[in-house]
């Protein structure tokens, strides 16, 4: 059906046709029929043009079709307006914070300036190092350093580096100074599986117990007294569990030995803090027995408690590293996140280690180094490494041979070894895959101890351990 406007239109051309064709005169003779004049004349002339008439109804439906189509583009457009400019409001929003850019250039004078002070450190770490031993190592670090200075100081008058690219090799050289100065040279050679490398195998559950206070309390640790050559609580077994809210403690229970542990007798609690709302009182499931002193992350802070078992004394230590999370700023996740495990401590055949996340790396895991002056009575940090590894995206981490091990998820009854990254050499290595059998979904804590080359789990209220094999 053609609409009027159409009929319209056609008129209008029919009009305009019939004037497109020339019309001559004719002259013509008439005669006289039964009181009429009568005359003739021919219609050639003036034949109507069927042909082209099609022709411009054809090119009017065309357009007819074309003016359909275009209108219904222009309606779903009106339609699709709003949200079309709501995607724009949202994504202005975003780039909103780095509008910056465009009149100040890619590094602020902040960031340039926070890097330039980082360098500056390292640079003086470097030469302290080469002062106490002079190699080739150290000869190589030097060098690499200055090139480093060098590109720091063109981005600040042009924006050709790659800022990426130099936060980066300076996480590696700070590393690879950092191994350097830390890790006692015949620290592997004392304990010489160390020297085959990485984990090759680890065990079934050989220990499947259910915590001393019920499965109920479902976050905590668990283990054997962890330092080697301890003599007060060498045979010792011990349990942390976090009462309130699965998140703090202020308790610990030692077993004497492995066997009081399995029958559950002649335990011995300890009271580290007053109430759970204490600084001193433990927050997440991060304690390690060494030796006879509990370690752990203190309430609500950045800091590792040492608590006496002898003294009942506490000391502690802030943690370094820009931005150190705590009270669930970078728990451990992959699946489901343990609600506040953002600082793990653990320990290993080199001693004590902290295990935890910065905002200056980004949210990756950072490994530091503890250390107990006995003489002095402080607890220090000695040494720090920044891993590539997001800590939100590991179930758990724990130390063997001076080598963080993570592992992530799989089933509910099953986690895997995924990762590794060496301290004495900074090489990471993410292609592990070492299952971990389990008889419950979560994993509030992991921990190794190098006493007898065991893997504790506290495991949603129940307590395993596993072999380790080199």
């Amino acid at each position: 059906m053609i609409s009027p406007a159409l009929n319209m239109l056609l008129l209008l051309l029919l009009v305009l046709l019939s004037f497109t064709y020339d019309s001559q005169a004719q002259r013509v003779s008439g005669r006289r029929s039964n009181g009429s004049c009568v005359c003739e004349m021919s219609s050639n002339t003036l034949s109507f043009p069927v042909v082209k008439y099609e022709a411009v109804l054809e090119q009017v439906q065309s357009c007819e079709g074309s003016l359909n189509n275009l209108q219904d583009q222009v309606m779903f457009s009106i339609q699709r307006l709003p949200q079309i400019q709501a995607v724009v409001e949202n994504v202005t929003a975003q780039l909103e914070p780095f509008q910056y850019l465009h009149y100040k250039g890619l590094y602020t004078a902040l960031s340039l300036r926070l890097l330039g002070e980082d360098l500056t450190q390292l640079e003086a770490d470097i030469i302290s190092l080469h002062s106490q031993s002079n190699n080739a190592q150290t000869q190589e670090l030097s060098k690499e350093v200055g090139k480093l200075r060098k590109d720091v100081e063109r981005m600040k008058t042009s924006n050709t580096v790659n800022m990426k690219a130099v936060k980066e090799k300076l996480r590696y050289l700070k590393n690879t100074a950092e191994s350097c100065k830390s890790i006692p040279k015949d620290f592997r050679g004392r304990d010489r599986y160390c020297l085959k490398g990485l984990i090759t195998n680890i065990s079934n559950p050989i220990i499947t117990k259910v915590g001393p206070l019920g499965k109920t309390y479902i976050s905590g640790s668990w283990g054997k007294q962890a330092q080697v050559d301890s003599h007060g609580q060498k045979s010792s077994y011990w349990v942390q569990t976090l009462l309130s809210s699965h998140i703090y403690g202020n308790t610990l229970r030692v077993y004497q030995n492995y066997e009081d542990f399995m029958a559950s007798v002649n335990y011995k609690d300890f009271t580290f803090a007053s109430s759970y709302s204490d600084s001193k009182t433990i927050e997440g499931p991060s304690a390690v027995l060494y030796g006879e002193a509990l370690y752990y992350h203190c309430y609500r802070s950045a800091d590792i408690c040492r608590f006496d078992l002898n003294t009942n004394d506490v000391k502690r230590v802030t943690l370094p590293g820009t931005g150190v999370g705590f009270n669930n700023k970078f728990p451990y996740c992959y699946y489901d996140c343990r609600i506040n495990s953002d600082v793990d401590v653990e320990a290993d055949e080199t001693g004590l280690w902290a295990i935890y996340a910065t905002m200056g790396n980004h949210g990756n895991l950072v490994v530091s180094r503890l250390l107990w002056d006995s003489d002095a009575k402080m607890l220090n940090v000695s040494q720090m490494w920044e891993t590539r590894l997001f800590k939100k995206a590991v179930s758990n981490a724990f130390m063997v041979c001076g080598v963080l091990y993570a592992t992530r998820y799989v089933d509910e009854y099953r986690e895997e070894v995924f990762y590794a990254f060496d301290t004495a050499t900074g090489k990471e290595d993410n292609s592990l895959a070492l299952p971990l059998e389990k008889v419950a979904k979560g994993v509030a804590s992991l921990s190794y101890n190098p006493t007898n080359r065991q893997i504790y789990m506290y495991n949603d209220g129940y307590l395993l351990a596993y072999q380790a094999f080199f």
